[in-house]
């Protein structure tokens, strides 16, 4: 099946439009991260129990990406973009109106399933909305908005807490999205997949089992690794995600078909943004956890001394992705994932207590060209690697494996500072800090072996080998 022809001006209108989205999405993910002390204070909550405003958000989120995906491709991309916005629009000012940390982590979750229709089309809608040689350009575009508005929520969310109140950081989203909503209807053509069932079995199984993989990476640090909770949640979601893929391996309509894998494009692309969202979450929630734990930032002042790291993500993103349609993902990928470690590493034998915040900056540079290198190209690989019909499920895969990817770097990074640190002092919090960065570094190391397994650039020349698009 060959890609519609889309105007320039439509072009740029879904580019727009889903990057506006995402951003709030994106942001959304840990932009409570600095408020927490505030939102506790008003609510008289405590701090494990206000933990799931940041976790609820995310579980609700990753699990139900490749739900998205299914139903964008069942009953409209454009229809159920629209659908997932407005939840998230509804649910952002049920968050601003609690009076409860109940009510607020409720909103949280259903918050988080309006993200999820948000992220997954978004990324549909782009991609198929630009040709091959142009998709790469478009993907920089959205990945460097949606990478900067993770990078940058922490620095909201102290800005904004510190300067109004907490409630503005969920009120800024209403306006946004209602004025987004008349011009998606208005600006976005529709698009679907080839299925016209659900897959019932299927979703059930891929749905259950990100909920428990999730479910297990985010308690683990709380209710302990070796806890009877944890054990089950990770089993259980581990078997039912191998009897998610035997399934669609053998029924006659799969809601994904795992064929899609012997792609080395696809395969590799998606192995990569797992590692590189791992790496890229362990920072976030560290970085300025240090710069105010033990360089004694305010959170506002923590949030703009990243700007050096998280600048880079929003002006070198496009020109990654520009470059990614004319040499192809593998070199950039590569090397972008060796810079983020090596950047990461830099800053991990660094870190003192006794350090001016100056020593950061060039290793917060290096590490931010890295990742604005990594996520375009990532995508592209992804999207590029199958024939127009199955964007959407391609999309969907590739923005669950982010997700689960960033609660899985944010799980391991705070397990090895409790082993190696913690916050009794500066000096503590620093051996911590050094050790999880280092982590984060290797996770990184290994996403740039794992490019290597990318194919070479495309001559322009794709093979469609039963539904699968082969880079040649």
């Amino acid at each position: 099946m060959s890609t519609p022809i889309v105007s320039a001006v439509t072009q740029r209108w879904v580019l727009v439009l889903g990057a506006v989205a995402s951003l709030m999405a994106a942001l959304d993910t840990l932009v409570v991260a600095t408020a927490l002390s505030t939102i506790r204070h008003d609510l008289g909550a405590s701090l494990q129990t206000l933990e799931w405003t940041v976790n609820g958000y995310n579980l609700s989120f990753a699990v139900l990406l490749m739900t998205a995906a299914v139903l964008g491709d069942r009953f409209g991309r454009k229809r159920m973009f629209m659908v997932g916005l407005g939840i998230f629009v509804a649910a952002s000012a049920a968050c601003a109106i609690s009076t409860t940390v109940a009510t607020l982590i409720a909103a949280r979750v259903v918050q988080g399933i309006g993200a999820a229709l948000i992220t997954s089309l978004a990324l549909a809608l782009v991609s198929a909305a630009f040709p091959p040689e142009k998709r790469g350009m478009a993907m920089g575009l959205l990945q460097g908005i949606t990478g900067l508005a993770v990078a940058c929520g922490p620095l909201v969310g102290g800005a904004v807490a510190q300067g109004l109140s907490w409630q503005w950081i969920f009120w800024l989203n209403v306006p946004i999205g209602l004025i987004a909503l008349p011009l998606v209807a208005a600006r976005v053509p529709e698009g679907s997949g080839p299925d016209t069932a659900v897959d019932g079995t299927g979703l059930a199984l891929v749905t259950g089992g990100a909920f428990g993989v999730v479910w297990g990476l985010v308690r683990g640090n709380i209710a302990g690794w070796s806890s009877s909770e944890v054990l089950i949640a990770l089993v259980g979601g581990i078997a039912l995600l191998i009897a998610f893929a035997v399934w669609e391996a053998r029924t006659r309509e799969p809601m994904f078909p795992m064929r899609l894998f012997v792609n080395r494009g696809f395969a590799a692309g998606n192995t990569a943004i797992f590692l590189t969202f791992a790496a890229l979450f362990g920072e976030v929630f560290f970085y300025a956890q240090f710069l105010q734990a033990v360089l004694h930032y305010g959170p506002l002042g923590a949030g703009l001394r990243l700007l050096p790291w998280t600048l880079t993500l929003f002006f070198c993103a496009p020109v990654a992705g520009a470059l990614a349609d004319r040499i192809g993902e593998r070199p950039l990928m590569v090397s972008g994932l060796a810079l983020m470690a090596g950047g990461m590493l830099w800053i991990a034998v660094i870190a003192d207590p006794a350090m001016t915040y100056g020593s950061f900056v060039v290793p917060f540079i290096v590490s931010g060209v890295g990742t604005s290198m990594v996520l375009p190209s990532a995508q592209s690989s992804v999207v590029g690697a199958v024939e127009h019909a199955m964007l959407g499920k391609a999309a969907g895969a590739n923005s669950m494996m982010r997700e689960l990817g960033g609660v899985f770097g944010i799980a391991i990074a705070a397990a090895v500072f409790a082993a190696a640190g913690g916050y009794g002092s500066v000096d503590e919090f620093t051996d911590g800090f050094g050790q999880a960065i280092e982590v984060g570094a290797a996770l990184a190391l290994l996403g740039a072996v794992v490019a290597l397994a990318l194919p070479g650039r495309r001559a322009g020349a794709a093979v469609d080998l039963e539904g699968v698009t082969v880079s040649v």
